[in-house]
C-alpha cells in the first residue's frame, strides 16, 4: 500500500528470527522491537493530512496472523500460548497490538496493601477465549460478563493452555475499577511434565521463562500471574522452582509495581503433586518466594485454624487466598448459592478468599435471560463478607452504567444500534447493586435494566415500594467513592422516573484531612446555562450539550452547581421523593448517566486527531458473516490508527462515507457509523463499499468525558482509492 504520489510503501513490523531473538539479552531485544514499533508508528503518523492511500485491490489471502486475527473476517482476536516453544520465541515485534489494554490501573480507597481480607476471582469459563476474544466486541444475544467489580482485589483469567494471556477487554474493564489482572502459567500431567523438567533444569533455562512472561505481562497492561505446576517434579526440578518463582516475582515487581505472583496449591517440597487445602510446611517453599498463595478447594474449618496459628503466615495472613469452588466439586465447604457458607469461614479466621468459577451464576442456567437477577443473588449473598472499594480518582467521574453489553447501543436516549452486543472494553464505572428492606414492608433495588438507556447498552433501574408510614425520602445509594472536590462542580443527572415522584441527588462529602466530619448536600436539579458557569461564548455549545435540552426522548436532563473545597466526595444518592398523601406506592426510576465536574475545566478540547493511517488492507469478494448480503459483494477489511489522548475520551466513533465513484454522476454518500472504539487503533472488517474505482473516506470522532463536541474539522480523517 502506497500514499498517492509517494513511492514508500507502509510495512508491518518485522520481528527477529526466534532462535537469534531468544540468545539476546532482554534489554538489547526489547530496545530494538521498540525502535521497530516507533518507526512504523511515525511513518504511519507522518503521513501528509491531506493525503490519500491508493490501493490496487488484489484478492489474496490475507497475511495477518490467524492467532491474532480471526480466518473469515480478519477481526483481531485475543489468545494464549500453548507451547513452551511459542512462548520462548514470543517478542513485541510479532505480539498482537490489539490486544494491548488501554486503560491503566485506576486508584481506588482502600489500596490493596491495606486490605486485610481480599476478595479475588478466578475466571474459568468453558476453555476460555468465548465471546471475550473479540478484541472489538461481537454481536451476542445472551453473553457472559461481571459487573460487580467494587467487590474484589484481584481478577485471574484462566485457562488451561499454559500460558492464558487475560483478553484485553477484561483487563480494560478491571482496571477502570482498580482490580488488579493476573494471567495464567499452567503445566498438567505428563506432558506439563517434560514441560518443568525442560525450564526448571537449570538458572538459565527458568530466568528464560521468567523474563517472557514479564514481557508479556508488560507489553499487554496486566499485572501478573498466577502460577499453576498440577503435575509432579523431579528433585532438581522441585530444587529450582522456587528460585524461578522468586526471580519472577522481582522481574514483575520491577517492571510492573502493582504486579502479584501468586502460587496455586499442588506441587509440595518433595516434587510431589500432593494438594494440601492449606498452607502448611510441605509447601511453605513457595509461598515465601513470591507474594501470595492459592489454597486448593477441599479445605475444612481446621486447616483454617491451624493455619492462624502457623508461624509463617503470621503478618501475611492476606496473602493467603483460601480457594472456593463455586461449582461444588468434591467435597467442599459451601458452593453455589450456598458459597456465602465458605466466605463465612474463611473471614471468621481473617483469610483472603480466592472465588473459582463464579460463571456458574451463567452456566447453570438454561435460559440466560435470567443471567442478571442470577448474578446479583449470588453477589447479594456474598456481599457481608466483602468490602466495597472506592474508585479513588480525580474529577471528571462520569457513568452511563453500561455494564459492556446489551440489547442495542444508545446514544443519548436513542438507537445507535439495534442488534445485540457485547463488549466488555464499553462497561463504565459500575454502581451499586442491591435490594434493601425498609420499614413497613417497604423496599429498594437497584439493577442494571438493557430495555432503555441513555448511553451504552443499559441504564440503573432503581424501583421499589414506598410504604405509606415512610415520610422522609428514600435514599437509594448508587456509589461509594473516594473522589478529592476542591473547585466550584457541575452535577448532571440524567432519568425517567415512574408518575408520582420527584427525584433529587444527595451527595455525602468527608473533611479530605481527617475524613471526621461528614455533609450531606441535597442538590437541587435545575437547568445550568453558560451564564451562570461564568464562561465566555466558546462555551455555548458544550454547555447547551451537557444541560441544554430538559426534555430530550423521554429522559429528563438537570444539571445543578455546588461549591465544596478541601473536602472528599463518598457517596452519590438518588432520593425519591413521594409526591401527594401518604399511601403505599410502587415506584421506578431510570437513571440514564450521572457527571461530577470541575467547571474550571469545561473548556473545548485544543487538540485534534493526528495522523490517522490505514494499514494491512484485506480485499474481500464475496457475501461474508452476514448471510442477506450478495456474494458478489466488495468488502473492505483495513486497520485505522491515529493519536489522540486517550485518557480525555470516553470512546471514539468511527466512521465512513463515499467520496466519489465508481458513477461520477453519483454525489457524494452520508457518513455512516461502523462502531465505537475504545483505543488509538479500529480494525474495520467486512465493510460493504462501491465497485472499482471510487474513493471512500474514514474518519474518527472523539467523544471526550467532560461532553465536549469536537468539531468534524478536528476529526481524524484519511481518503482511500481503490481500482482493480
Amino acid at each position: 500500500m502506497a500514499l498517492t504520489g509517494d513511492k514508500n510503501v507502509i510495512l508491518g513490523e518485522d520481528g527477529l528470527p526466534a532462535a537469534n531473538n531468544i540468545k539476546r539479552s532482554k534489554n538489547v531485544a526489547e530496545n530494538e522491537e521498540e525502535d521497530s514499533k516507533k518507526k512504523r508508528t511515525e511513518s504511519c503518523f507522518d503521513q501528509p493530512v491531506d493525503s490519500s492511500v491508493y490501493e490496487v485491490i488484489k484478492y489474496s489471502p490475507s497475511a495477518l496472523p490467524a492467532k491474532h486475527y480471526d480466518a473469515d473476517t480478519t477481526e483481531p482476536i485475543s489468545s494464549g500460548l500453548s507451547s513452551m516453544n511459542e512462548l520462548l520465541s514470543w517478542n513485541r515485534s510479532e505480539a498482537n497490538p490489539f490486544n494491548v489494554a488501554a486503560v491503566p490501573l485506576a486508584p481506588r480507597k482502600p489500596r490493596l496493601v491495606n486490605c486485610l481480607r481480599r476478595t479475588l476471582v478466578s475466571h474459568d469459563m468453558m476453555g476460555g477465549y468465548l465471546d471475550d476474544r473479540f478484541v472489538q466486541g461481537t454481536s451476542s444475544e445472551a453473553p457472559y460478563a461481571f459487573y460487580h467489580w467494587q467487590y474484589i482485589d484481584i481478577f485471574n483469567y484462566f485457562t488451561h493452555q499454559m500460558v492464558t494471556v487475560p483478553p484485553a477487554v477484561w483487563t480494560n474493564a478491571a482496571h477502570k475499577h482498580g482490580v488488579i489482572v493476573l494471567g495464567t502459567f499452567i503445566t498438567e500431567w505428563t506432558d506439563g511434565a517434560a514441560v518443568c523438567e525442560a525450564f526448571l533444569k537449570d538458572e538459565e533455562s527458568y530466568r528464560a521463562v521468567a523474563d517472557k512472561l514479564v514481557q508479556i505481562s508488560h507489553y499487554y497492561g496486566f499485572d501478573g500471574w498466577l502460577i499453576n505446576i498440577e503435575n509432579n517434579l523431579s528433585e532438581g526440578a522441585v530444587k529450582n522452582a522456587p528460585l524461578f518463582l522468586q526471580y519472577l516475582t522481582e522481574q514483575m515487581h520491577e517492571r510492573v509495581p502493582s504486579s502479584l505472583i501468586l502460587w496455586y496449591d499442588s506441587v509440595i517440597e518433595d516434587g510431589k503433586l500432593k494438594w494440601q487445602n492449606e498452607l502448611n510446611q510441605s509447601n511453605r517453599i513457595f509461598f515465601d518466594a513470591c507474594d501470595g498463595f492459592f489454597t486448593n478447594y477441599n479445605w475444612t474449618e481446621e486447616n483454617l485454624e491451624w493455619m492462624k496459628n502457623y508461624s509463617v503466615v503470621q503478618g501475611r495472613q492476606a496473602d493467603v487466598y483460601i480457594g472456593v469452588d463455586v461449582f461444588a466439586r468434591g467435597k467442599v465447604v459451601g458452593g453455589m448459592l450456598e458459597t456465602n457458607k465458605a466466605l463465612d469461614v474463611i473471614r471468621k479466621h481473617n483469610f483472603s478468599a480466592a472465588i473459582f468459577a463464579p460463571g456458574w451464576v451463567y452456566e447453570s442456567q438454561s435460559d440466560k435471560s435470567e443471567f442478571r437477577s442470577h448474578q446479583d443473588k449470588f453477589w447479594a449473598l456474598l456481599s457481608d463478607y466483602l468490602y466495597i472499594h472506592r474508585p479513588a480518582s480525580q474529577l471528571p467521574f462520569i457513568s452511563s452504567f453500561c455494564q459492556g453489553f446489551g440489547k442495542a447501543v444508545y446514544r443519548k436516549g436513542q438507537h445507535e444500534t439495534a442488534k445485540s452486543w457485547f463488549n466488555l472494553a464499553a462497561q463504565e464505572i459500575q454502581p451499586l447493586y442491591y435490594h434493601m428492606a425498609l420499614e413497613d414492608r417497604g423496599w429498594v433495588r437497584s439493577s442494571g435494566c438493557p430495555e432503555d438507556a441513555w448511553d451504552g447498552g443499559c441504564s440503573l433501574l432503581l424501583d421499589g415500594l414506598i410504604p405509606a408510614t415512610l415520610n422522609t425520602p428514600i435514599c437509594a445509594k448508587i456509589f461509594s467513592l473516594h473522589v478529592p472536590l476542591d473547585s466550584r462542580i457541575m452535577v448532571t443527572l440524567v432519568y425517567k422516573a415512574s408518575a408520582g415522584i420527584t427525584v433529587s441527588l444527595q451527595l455525602r462529602t468527608t473533611d479530605s484531612s481527617y475524613c471526621s466530619h461528614t455533609d450531606v448536600h441535597e442538590v437541587t436539579l435545575t437547568s445550568v446555562t453558560p451564564e451562570t458557569v461564568g464562561s465566555g461564548p466558546q462555551l455555548e455549545s458544550q454547555m447547551s450539550e451537557l444541560c441544554g435540552n430538559r426534555d430530550l426522548h423521554g429522559w429528563t436532563v438537570r444539571c445543578s452547581q455546588l461549591e465544596l473545597h478541601g473536602c472528599v466526595l463518598r457517596e452519590v444518592c438518588v432520593l425519591i421523593h413521594r409526591e401527594g398523601e401518604p399511601q403505599d406506592m410502587t415506584f421506578s426510576c431510570r437513571v440514564g448517566e450521572i457527571m461530577v465536574l470541575d467547571v474550571g475545566t469545561l473548556q473545548p478540547p485544543t487538540d485534534p486527531v493526528r495522523g490517522l493511517c490505514i494499514d494491512d488492507v484485506v480485499w474481500l469478494r464475496g457475501a461474508g458473516s452476514s448471510p442477506e448480503s450478495s456474494s458478489s459483494c466488495l468488502r473492505l477489511n483495513a486497520t485505522l490508527r491515529w493519536d489522540y489522548p486517550v485518557e480525555s475520551v470516553r470512546h471514539f466513533r468511527v466512521y465512513w462515507r463515499r467520496l466519489r465513484g465508481p458513477d461520477p454522476r453519483i454525489p457524494p454518500g452520508q457518513l455512516e457509523l461502523l462502531a465505537r472504539a475504545y483505543s488509538n487503533q479500529f480494525r474495520v472488517t467486512e465493510l460493504l463499499v462501491p465497485e472499482p474505482p471510487s474513493v471512500l473516506e474514514l474518519l474518527v470522532e472523539p467523544v471526550t468525558r467532560g461532553g465536549s463536541l469536537i468539531p468534524e474539522s478536528w476529526w481524524g480523517r484519511r481518503q482511500l482509492s481503490y481500482t482493480e
